[in-house]
Parts: C-alpha cells; structure tokens; sequence
C-alpha cells in the first residue's frame, strides 16, 4: 500500500522537533524496565486501571456505550453481557487480553487480523473475521446518525483481499529491511489499515488493536499500563481530524502521512510521560522520580555533582539522575563542565 513502499519510505523526512520527539520516545522505552524493577507492586493497579479504559474508550470511540460500572463487572469479572453495547465491550475485552497475554506469538498477518476481529463479534449473534463484501465509506455523522460527509472512500471490496495481503507483505519487507524506524512504521501501518477499511464494521477498534500489538513487537510497552485508546478518546477531535488529512490523496499515494504520525507519536510520549508520573507519585508520594531529580537541580545555584544530586534524593537510581540530566542538557536547561567523575552540571540562565 502507499504508505510502507520503499519509494514512499525513502521521501520521508523529519523536523528537529519531529528528531526529538522520536528521541525521548526512545528514552522513555529504556526506563521503562527501571520503573517496573523498581515499583512492580504498582504496576498490577494500573494494567487494571488500563483494562478497563481501554474496553470503554475504543467503544465509546464508536458510540457503543454502558456504564463504568458494567464495564467493570464486564472486564474485572468476566461478566456475561446482557444487551448488544456490551456484547461489544466483551469482546473487546477477550481481544486486548488475547495481545497481552500472547503478544510475542502474534506475528502481524491477515489471518491475526481476522482473528481478532473475530473476537469483537464473540458474542454478537453475527460472525467476524471475514473482509467486506460491499463497499464502505469513512463518513461523518450528526447526532441523529445522518450522513453530512465523507471523510474517506476506501478500498473497494473486491480489491480489499489483496489489499490486506499487500498491507502485511510490505510492512513485513519494511521490518525485515530495517527500511525505517518502527517508529514511522507503525503508525503508518495504522493509517494505511484506515484506509483500507477491510471490514464492514469494527474497523477503528481493530486498529487500535492493532497500535498496541505493533507497539508490543517493538517493546514499547506502556498501552500495557496507560489506555492509549483513552488518550485517542480525550484528543477524539484530534484523532479524526489527523486521520482525514493524512488519507486525503492516499490512493495515488500523494498523501501527507506528518499530521497523523505527529499526533500519534504524541498519544505515545503522553502516554510514556504519565506512567512515568504515576508510577513514581504511587511509589513515592513525592512525584515522579523525574521530578524529584529536575527540582533538586532547580534548587542548586552552584555547581553540582551526580554523586550530590544522589544525595538530595534518595531512592533515585543513579541511571535515572543521568537520563534526567542528559535530557535537561538536551533543552539547554543545564550544561556541563569536565568529565568522568569530576564532571560538574549547572544551571544555564536565560540569558546566558
């Protein structure tokens, strides 16, 4: 599809900021291990917490609705659904537990991907798993369901099949070619998904579906403990407008993938950012670590040592004082001096 040729590939270019954000998002998967080493009691509330919004998020996403409540009783407890909208949320539910549970042999195929939309419609009186058989349209709705507009025309049905083959193909050359950072695979991968639409319904839950097990394979794992679709929910207006401007053009391939990979790549750092914040609050009741580390450094006037910032904060792991130092270097917050152990951070002033 245009997205993962080699060709369009090839022509993709980023900003500095774009560099950044790719960087810290780098960061962040490294000290990912360091926060569950270090408070693996609080990770099991928040893959709870993560269960449960991510089951109501994705379907609120596509206005199939129930109560906290219910959700609750339906992703805690396995409770049996009791009407079509819950019906729905379970087999979300068995879905997001089939990746967390069996992510490592879940390889990126057409027939995964029928599977898990197979376990959307586990309790609906219809069978999933099986591509459209009639054309659809990516439209926009007012709240009595009428139609004001399209937002995409996608693939035809008969051409979906070959479309979807060529979808997991490409990306599979892409990967194993090392033609780009998975970083711009994925949400390219996500988009041209989109694009697609293989499925009469379901689609956009399937592609979140899809996020979270492509992040696994490249070991970001925070959509395990943060609900990345709750983000996609809290920035919905965000989502679906940066979807439409990246798809305008897909067919000739003459798209602008930027607007939805910027904002992708932002519901991930947000979400990196927040498991790091709530993490660290739980454990410590202090904040985060990070910022236990960036206010010790604001406090100093002089010129300091890792071994003094170690002091000020106790529980803080040398590796963390470093990345939160390297980062602070990065946005010219600080500078250093020397090198080795006698190496002495200060702070860089405004005006300096």
């Amino acid at each position: 599809m245009p997205s993962l040729t080699p060709e369009f590939l090839e022509r993709l270019r980023f900003t500095p900021n774009q560099a950044s954000t790719l960087r810290q998002l780098g960061e962040h998967r490294g000290r990912q291990e360091l926060f569950g080493r270090q408070r693996p009691e609080v990770l099991d509330s928040l893959r709870t917490a993560a269960r449960v919004e991510s089951s109501e998020s994705s379907n609120r996403l596509e206005g199939i609705l129930a109560s906290r409540a219910r959700v609750q009783d339906l992703v805690l407890q396995s409770a049996l659904p009791r009407n079509r909208s819950e019906q729905e949320i379970a087999g979300y539910r068995d879905a997001l537990d089939l990746i967390h549970e069996t992510r490592a042999d879940m390889p990126v195929t057409a027939s995964v991907i029928m599977q898990l939309h197979s376990l959307l419609y586990r309790y609906l009186p219809a069978e999933g798993g099986h591509w459209k058989m009639a054309d659809n349209e990516i439209v926009e709705r007012d709240s009595s369901g009428e139609v004001l507009r399209i937002r995409h025309r996608t693939v035809r049905a008969h051409l979906t099949p070959n479309a979807m083959d060529e979808l997991v193909g490409q990306y599979r050359v892409a990967v194993n070619a090392g033609l780009h950072d998975p970083l711009s695979l994925i949400p390219l991968t996500v988009l041209d998904f989109l694009c697609i639409h293989p499925f009469t319904d379901g689609n956009g839950r399937i592609s979140r579906l899809l996020t979270l097990l492509l992040l696994y394979h490249f070991d970001y794992r925070v959509g395990r403990y943060i609900s990345l679709e709750r983000i996609f929910e809290d920035s919905k207006e965000t989502y679906y407008e940066t979807l439409e401007r990246s798809s305008a053009g897909w067919h000739e391939g003459e798209h602008d993938p930027y607007p939805w990979m910027d904002y992708f790549w932002g519901v991930l750092l947000r979400a990196y950012q927040e498991f790091e914040e709530r993490v660290g609050r739980i454990g410590t009741g202090r904040g985060s670590k990070s910022q236990q580390v960036r206010r010790a450094v604001q406090a100093r006037t002089l010129p300091f040592s890792i071994s003094e910032l170690e002091q000020d904060c106790p529980g803080v792991s040398r590796d963390t004082i470093r990345q939160v130092l390297r980062a602070m270097r990065d946005d010219g917050l600080i500078a250093t001096r020397g090198s080795g152990r006698g190496a002495r951070w200060h702070r860089v002033e405004p005006n300096q």
